[in-house]
């Protein structure tokens, strides 16, 4: 049930107008109406709520016609003011009475307005119309102050031809949404006629034909060996792949050990730079920070031949290569083989030791500033930015290098800018992060703290291109220039630290987006440094997340940038809430794009109630998928039984790099701490390791599904058969698909033994209760009505998705020589009585409605002598089509109790949790639809 691709592309926006629905009371002067209109200025150009507090205020807006919704923005006094809210909900819907949620979002005390968009569709992908939107203040800035909204700005597609057919397309989908928890309750319930006949004049698609046939072979028939084959079917066909994708993931890690013809390795480091050639399984390594000094040593791995080689044992050396740095980025282009590298922090440029040095590099001195020889003369390229070659240049001047691996120019340097500034690139800068598009050929760098030489003041870089084949920089988003470092607070509370350091981490809005003054409405991601960022080449989209502002301001936040629009927007504004890792500094990434997987693995982490408090936490890897929105967190778990020496130790500063051909992460060195400090004197590392993750096959769920299946045969053997032949199945055949060492699994495995030894009899299939039963006339004109062999949606198993059926011809609704047909008006009363079968005759016990009229226009008689109607009867009741399912000598021999169907039913309900959710029937029931009180 996903999206309509019907629907025409979507017009472009445009702000939409409104007017006041309704409003809780308001206070003296500030009427909702001061909403409408932007006036900054204006002190009292706002809506104030009456009462303060915190109670049910709230204000709804009227669009001027139907719409769909996609952006509100929230306009600000010129100043902080103690009114403004800082927490609120939105709800939308086509009429007050019907509003559904849809952000939950916090606002900054500051006078920059801020937009947010809107989600305008489903889970299925469906987009809505809106015409009533509600916003719901909860909390404002400053205790006891009335609320206040300035102004609220919408925009969205108003075109009437276009809202029309999203309306019409999501009416539909509602229609089909019913229909679908209908047919489920009615195939639960035994009432299996008048499913079919749902699905005969539909065009409702339930599930895959496959589904189908996996509930006929367990419900109907008991048939478990065409039930297992079943289950092989639907590997092959795919529809348990989105399952197996979910399922937990465990890090299998190796230690790398092999060296170079010498016999050494890269020496311990920290805040080095990793990249991957995977056409040719090359990592290259280069510099870093070992305690002491900065490094300017060249390194590659072969992952064929498990050597090292070294390809410089300093770099300064060479001709137009970069000298000795750490917290520089380096990646590679597959296209033409080239590594490029951009940023440093190197020995000249004098930081100074923070309070609380959790950077990956080590504190400098202060007066060690001097000036940057250029790099040795020799065959220097020509510079992109135009300058020239020779003598001294400033310190704090961002190099820009190209190393090739391929071709005539092969092991060779080109310097390609002295100053990535001086010709619109980012300037110098270190923990920032660079990832590149080979197909584009364009280079993305981000964020990273901006080295001058004033440490006084934190400045970060913004969101950079670089094209390749032009040489070209271009500025996509700027950052602020400037933060100053955050104060020590001590006893604070965990509240009043998230007022004060909240500036990023604004609460739980789902897909917020700030606006900046300074980029005239452009999309807004704050800057940081020692963050990750990865590019998915197929949606041209970068991922940004985590990281930290200042020293103590540790993020958990995530942003999307759509390359092609421009546009980025907040995934999680807090994603440890949402399941995932703590807020983190120089944590790693890699990211699969053909799976949509992102591998996080962890840095430092600083817990949201301990300020200044910075940890290394054990080896905790994460798997973030973004095959949906939000998405989804899952922890990456230990191989069970693996000890602590098989797997990395905690650390920070590492680096990471994925061969996405062979799915295979390579993990190297970075900074194990020393103790909770963390300070200078923390061992660096010179490990290498190789993970790959390990997920269950199509084969471990088949096992899990023929344990479920194996189970209720086994049940029923217990209540059929002799107890020697049901003791031997569940000793060869149950035990053989159950995993032992799976304490739950094995449980559940001894606990059948109590079946063998009192097996509960199913009861056998009754009729219900009669007493003075009345007839209601099933008919169509003239003619009984026979319902034909439970048909499937679509013949094809391997069509992922069946065609809509046509309506059957007035003519053909009837087909009398069908020979699986079986007419309802043949039923008798009293077989219905001796047998339990379909019939068109009602019991008197069940409750009629005595106003409601008969098929055939005439009113049934009184039902005030009625017991109450059970629905459990409706299971043990004979549906006249299973018969042409199970065989009338089937029928007769092995009846079909109602308890039996109902557990056949929670055993093919069981297994759906493996299929992929668009072709499975609906997860919930129909009956919570339905109000408990």
């Amino acid at each position: 049930m996903s999206g309509d691709s019907s629907l025409p592309l979507m017009p472009p926006s445009s702000s939409l107008t409104y007017s006041i629905a309704s409003s809780t009371p308001h206070s003296g002067k500030y009427a909702p109406e001061n909403v409408i209109e932007d006036k900054p200025n204006d002190h009292s150009s706002r809506w104030s709520a009456s009462f303060r507090g915190y109670g049910q205020q709230w204000i709804t807006l009227k669009l001027e016609s139907l719409s769909v919704l996609k952006t509100i923005t929230f306009g600000k006094y010129a100043k902080s003011h103690p009114c403004n809210i800082k927490e609120l909900q939105v709800l939308v819907g086509p009429s007050e009475d019907h509003m559904t949620e849809i952000l939950h979002a916090n606002l900054k005390d500051d006078s920059i307005p801020e937009t947010f968009t809107l989600t305008h569709m489903n889970s299925a992908g469906v987009p809505f119309p809106t015409r009533f939107i509600k916003i719901v203040p909860i909390m404002t800035h400053q205790q006891n102050f009335h609320v206040s909204i300035w102004y609220i700005g919408l925009t969205g597609v108003v075109d009437p031809e276009y809202v029309e057919r999203v309306r019409l397309t999501h009416e539909e989908y509602r229609e089909t949404a019913v229909l679908r928890y209908v047919l489920k309750h009615l195939r639960q319930r035994r009432l299996l006629s008048p499913y079919q006949s749902i699905l005969s004049r539909s065009s409702v698609h339930l599930e895959h034909p496959l589904i189908t046939k996996l509930h006929e072979s367990i419900v109907l028939q008991g048939d478990w060996k065409l039930a297992e084959q079943h289950l092989q079917q639907l590997a092959t066909s795919g529809l348990l792949d989105t399952h197996l994708s979910t399922c937990q993931r465990y890090a299998e890690w190796t230690r790398l050990r092999g060296t170079d013809a010498d016999g050494d390795i890269p020496p311990p480091r920290g805040g080095h730079a990793m990249c991957m050639d995977p056409v040719n399984e090359m990592v290259y390594l280069f510099g870093g920070w070992d305690g002491e000094k900065s490094l300017d040593d060249f390194w590659v791995y072969s992952v064929k031949e498990d050597t090292w080689k070294l390809l410089s044992s300093a770099t300064t050396l060479e001709p137009n290569a970069p000298g000795a740095r750490s917290c520089h980025k380096m990646t590679f282009d597959t296209k033409t083989g080239s590594i490029y590298v951009l940023g440093r922090l190197g020995d000249m440029d004098g930081l100074r030791a923070p309070s609380s040095p959790d950077s990956a590099t080590s504190p400098r001195s202060p007066d060690t500033r001097g000036p940057l020889q250029l790099p040795s003369q020799g065959h220097r390229t020509s510079h992109s930015d135009g300058a020239e070659p020779g003598g001294q240049i400033n310190t704090f001047c961002s190099e820009f290098y190209r190393y090739h691996t391929r071709g005539l120019l092969a092991g060779k340097w080109d310097f390609l800018s002295i100053d990535t500034a001086a010709s619109g690139g980012p300037p110098l800068v270190f923990d920032h992060q660079m990832a590149i598009d080979s197909d584009s050929h364009i280079l993305y760098v981000f964020g990273g703290r901006v080295v001058d030489g004033n440490w006084d003041v934190f400045k970060y870089s913004g969101l950079y291109s670089y094209n390749i084949s032009t040489s070209k920089w271009k500025l996509l988003q700027n950052a602020p220039t400037s933060s100053s470092p955050s104060p020590t607070i001590s006893g604070t509370t965990p509240a009043a630290l998230s007022d004060i350091q909240g500036h990023l981490r604004h609460g739980h809005s789902p897909v917020p987006i700030q606006t900046s003054a300074e980029s005239s409405g452009t999309a807004f991601i704050p800057p940081r440094y020692g963050h990750s960022m990865v590019l998915d080449q197929f949606t041209k989209t970068l991922y940004i997340f985590a990281g930290k502002r200042n020293n103590d301001d540790f993020l958990a936040d995530m942003y999307s940038y759509d390359i092609r629009t421009g546009s980025s927007t907040e995934i999680f504004s807090n994603f440890t809430t949402a399941g995932g890792p703590g807020a983190s500094s120089t944590q790693r990434a890699a990211i699969d794009p053909t799976l949509k997987e992102i591998y996080v693995f962890s840095g430092l982490t600083r817990d949201s109630d301990q300020i200044g408090t910075t940890k290394l936490r054990d080896t905790l890897n994460w798997v973030y998928r973004y095959d949906t929105r939000p998405g989804e967190w899952m922890q990456v778990l230990k191989m069970p039984g693996s000890a602590a020496s098989e797997r990395p130790r905690p650390r920070f500063g590492h680096q990471v790099v994925y061969n996405t051909t062979t799915r295979t992460v390579f993990f190297h060195g970075g900074n194990g701490g020393q103790g909770a400090g963390l300070g200078e004197n923390g061992e660096r590392l010179d490990d290498f390791w190789r993970m790959e993750l390990k997920r269950p096959g199509p084969e471990e769920i088949i096992r899990q599904s023929k344990f479920l299946i194996r189970k209720q045969q086994f049940r029923e053997m217990c209540e059929d058969m002799p107890p020697v032949k049901a003791l031997n199945f569940l000793q060869k055949d149950v035990s053989s698909v159950v995993n032992h060492k799976n304490r739950d699994e094995e449980r559940q495995f001894r606990a059948l033994l109590t079946h063998l030894l009192s097996p509960i009899k199913s009861p056998p299939p009754e009729p219900l209760p009669t007493k003075t039963p009345f007839t209601r006339r099933v008919t169509t004109g003239d003619l009984s009505v026979n319902f034909p062999a439970l048909k499937r949606e679509d013949t094809r198993e391997g069509s992922p998705r069946p065609k809509k059926r046509s309506r059957p011809e007035k003519d053909k609704d009837v087909d009398p020589d069908a020979e699986s047909t079986v007419s309802v008006m043949s039923a008798k009363s009293s077989s219905s009585e001796e047998s339990g079968v379909w019939t068109n005759e009602i019991p008197a016990d069940l409750p009629v409605d005595e106003n409601a009229p008969a098929l055939d226009g005439k009113s049934p008689p009184s039902s005030a002598t009625s017991s109450t109607f059970e629905a459990r009867h409706l299971r043990e009741v004979v549906d006249p089509i299973e018969s042409n399912i199970r065989g009338e000598d089937a029928q007769k021999e092995r009846p079909l109790s109602g308890t039996r169907y109902t557990e056949r039913t929670e055993v093919f309900e069981a297994l759906l949790k493996f299929v992929d959710e668009g072709e499975r029937q609906p997860k919930e029931s129909l009956l919570d639809l339905v109000d408990f009180a």
